[in-house]
């Protein structure tokens, strides 16, 4: 017998939440919210809380409620892979959401099904809205019927607070490691390796899933570690560093090149069995390149995190603690300004530079 609990896309066979872990109440609010949504949600919470991977779920399980038996799985898979035609994920593409893009979301919300059923739009990283977000205040407080905004955000500014009145709201935690651990054991990786990717993950499931898989992972780390050992003032070889640890970062993108190959392949079956149109083609290819770009911030992220450490451990047995503690501070200034989406090589060979003076003074 049927649970009648159970959402469509459950019943046939997609595990929806799977890729959702340590946000047992958020995903209870949504399932429950996936037969009769409101017209905008809202989840905020830290990077690698799981917002994207629970947006993800939530936009299948509403695009592929009411449909027949034979449709839904299809309508759910497409969603959870990001390819759904009327699935739209909007994400900055400088240091804050631009009026250009803002507009674009107005125009994407009136938009008519491509496939006859709700439309999902997803609005990522929206606490650097800055001061357009009134511009999309109507859209979200009164979008067509049928249309769900889902926005995500790390915390909620000013510049937020009057859309974020106007969607229901859902505060996520911060993953733990070891929830992220124990989940990739179970999907059998081993103890040792899956420790190390969480560690290195910063509660990203995904980040671990492909770290799991990554023997540089330790290289990497190495590089990042040793760079004050290498350091001699100099900008010529602080070019050097940034330039070797950025070609390592590129080779650590084969994990995730192999990932993208595998979906590449299978879309094209599914064009050559069912014809192009609804295929999702764009949306791969969207959702292939804002994995690269996130992939990149993500590894300068875990290398500014090593380098940290690096000099707080070097603080507790530095003769001249000022600049261990100068150090860092440098560095936390370059990880912050990261969302700016900055020229990386030429922030890292400041901060190099930087270090390098503080290093032989």
């Amino acid at each position: 017998m049927t649970d009648p609990a159970l959402l469509a896309a459950e019943r046939a066979g997609v595990d929806l939440f799977s890729g959702v872990i340590g946000q047992p109440e958020a995903v209870e609010v949504l399932r429950a919210a996936s037969r009769a949504p409101v017209h905008a949600y809202l989840l905020v919470g830290p990077r690698g809380s799981g917002k994207r991977a629970l947006a993800h779920a939530f936009a299948a399980a509403l695009l592929s409620e009411g449909w027949p038996d034979d449709e839904v799985a299809r309508q759910a898979t497409l969603a959870l892979a990001g390819t759904h035609p009327d699935f739209t994920i909007v994400e900055r593409e400088g240091a804050s959401i631009d009026a250009k893009q803002i507009a674009e979301v107005v125009a994407s919300s009136v938009r008519s099904s491509m496939e006859g059923g709700r439309r999902v739009l997803v609005l990522d990283e929206f606490h650097l809205v800055g001061g357009e977000a009134p511009k999309l205040l109507k859209s979200i407080e009164e979008p067509p019927v049928g249309t769900v905004f889902i926005v995500l955000a790390d915390d909620v500014p000013a510049d937020l607070i009057t859309i974020a009145s106007r969607c229901l709201r859902i505060d996520l935690a911060t993953v733990s490691t070891d929830a992220i651990v124990e989940r990739l054991i179970v999907e059998g990786v081993e103890p040792e390796r899956a420790a190390d990717a969480a560690a290195s993950a910063n509660g990203d499931l995904g980040r671990a899933r492909l770290l799991a898989t990554d023997e540089r992972l330790a290289l990497r780390r190495e590089a990042w570690w040793s760079v004050p050992d290498r350091l001699d003032g100099s900008g010529s070889t602080a070019m050097e560093l940034v330039d070797s640890l950025l070609g390592m970062i590129e080779d650590a993108m084969a994990p995730l090149v192999a990932v993208q190959a595998i979906e590449a392949d299978e879309l094209t079956a599914v064009i050559k069995a069912r014809g192009e149109r609804g295929s999702g083609r764009k949306q791969l290819e969207a959702k292939h390149k804002r994995q690269a770009r996130r992939h990149r911030a993500d590894e300068i992220r875990f290398g500014l995190g090593v380098l940290s450490r690096r000099y707080r451990d070097d603080l507790l047995a530095a003769g001249h603690p000022q600049q261990c503690i100068a150090s860092i501070d440098a560095i936390a200034l370059v990880a912050a300004g990261m969302v700016r989406n900055p020229n990386e090589r030429l922030q890292l060979a400041a901060l190099f530079g930087e270090l390098g003076r503080f290093t032989n003074r």
